[in-house]
């Protein structure tokens, strides 16, 4: 059963302005003391849109410098560095107890054409040929190809794909829920890739002999899409050291168009005996 649901989910990106520049938003209701990074996302995504009309989030940079907790208030923090004529930029920072623990900088763009070249989508099937999975923090279908459990202690590469689809709710046509809900889908499972390669170790090994957390993500948006019709979200981690981990991949929609790349840096320590 997922530890999440749509609706709450949906509800974290109604964001409300208490003053000029300061925003609030809930929490993600779910059993866990820290807040997801992937709500930070997604809620940075539908703030920033909402401050740059007729711009689309092009690229989304963020820093967690430290954990925000479920069990208290929060508000975001909005400053716009810059209006140009087709780009615009601005700097996002979620504070709690009068500290911050989330820093983005997000860059909008007026859609325009030009010339255009991607790399091919891998050839990893259809949705229907994956294998159903339910992924605690994910409360849509997502369908992981071939049947890849980064909960597995078994030693693999330190590659992942899975198929993820929004089911059950109407979303609109504007970009920003879309590209939310794609860059929340982002953050969950780079850790658990990375992770593969060593042996007796796993995602499920994170807090109980690992310390695990993000401590940076981007994401860049290449073209419109929508993820209420099936995405391909494919990674690999290249690297795991200085008790950090690294791990990058890019989202196809259906027809093998590419919409999005991403990066992640995280902290992976072991705990002290």
């Amino acid at each position: 059963m997922a530890a999440v649901d749509l609706a709450g989910l949906l509800r974290c990106l109604e964001l409300t302005e208490t003053t000029p520049g300061s925003w609030t938003a809930p929490n993600l209701p779910m059993d866990y003391h820290r807040i997801f990074g992937g709500q930070l996302l997604a809620q940075t995504i539908i703030l920033a849109s909402a401050t740059a009309a007729g711009r689309t989030i092009r690229s989304l940079g963020c820093l967690f410098p430290r954990e925000g907790s479920v069990a208290k208030p929060f508000s975001f923090e909005i400053e716009s560095s810059h209006t140009g004529r087709t780009f615009a930029t601005r700097r996002i920072s979620a504070e709690q107890d009068g500290r911050p623990f989330f820093l983005a900088q997000a860059s909008l763009h007026i859609p325009e054409g030009g010339p255009e070249h991607q790399e091919l989508a891998p050839d990893l099937g259809d949705p229907a040929d994956a294998e159903p999975e339910e992924m605690a923090m994910i409360p849509w279908e997502t369908r992981v190809v071939g049947a890849v459990n980064l909960r597995d202690r078994a030693v693999g590469p330190a590659e992942y794909a899975f198929w993820t689809k929004v089911g059950g709710v109407d979303l609109d046509d504007k970009p920003a829920h879309h590209q939310a809900l794609l860059a929340y889908a982002t953050d969950l499972t780079v850790i658990g890739t990375a992770l593969r390669p060593l042996e007796g170790i796993s995602q499920a090994d994170a807090g109980e002999t690992l310390h695990t957390a993000v401590t940076g993500h981007s994401i860049w948006f290449h073209r419109p899409f929508r993820i209420d019709d099936w995405c391909l979200i494919s990674q690999r981690a290249p690297a795991v050291a200085g008790a950090r981990a690294f791990g990058y991949g890019n989202a196809f929609d259906k027809d093998g168009m590419l919409v999005a790349s991403f990066a992640q840096e995280s902290m992976v320590r072991p705990v002290a005996a």
